[in-house]
């Protein structure tokens, strides 16, 4: 068996993509997300709202997105990672939806950095003594 760690992030987007495909057919927008630590996608999901209120009545959309537009978004989504640079923690969302038969996606990306790994990784140093300035405190 094979460990998520192993894979490469864009791998683990496609599995991503893969397992929310019936979820997407029956959707014509809403966000999909993915979270992100030490490079491998933990929690991931849609945040939609299917049901729609017009004239007092509620009902739920008719139709979703179709192979194509879920192929198109698959490939956008996998396209946003050549942007993703020098973190290893936070979260991508895409934000989709259908307009006159196009989907449209509007991907942000969400870094995440722990001051504890800072820390560790720089040298303690009285900064105000080095400069010549004393605390006050």
């Amino acid at each position: 068996m094979v460990n998520i760690d192993q894979l490469s992030l864009a791998r683990q987007l496609d599995l991503v993509f893969k397992e929310l495909d019936k979820e997407l057919s029956g959707l014509d927008s809403g966000v999909v997300f993915v979270q992100i630590r030490n490079n491998v996608i933990g929690k991931f999901g849609i945040r939609h709202n299917p049901i729609t209120g017009r004239n007092g009545q509620m009902e739920a959309e008719d139709q979703g997105l179709t192979g194509s537009q879920r192929s198109s978004f698959r490939a956008m989504a996998l396209e946003t990672l050549k942007f993703k640079q020098n973190w290893t923690h936070g979260e991508i969302s895409y934000d989709f939806t259908v307009r006159q038969g196009v989907i449209l996606v509007d991907a942000t990306m969400e870094s995440n950095y722990n001051m504890a790994n800072l820390m560790i990784r720089y040298p303690r140093t009285n900064t105000y003594k080095d400069s010549g300035m004393e605390s006050t405190s």
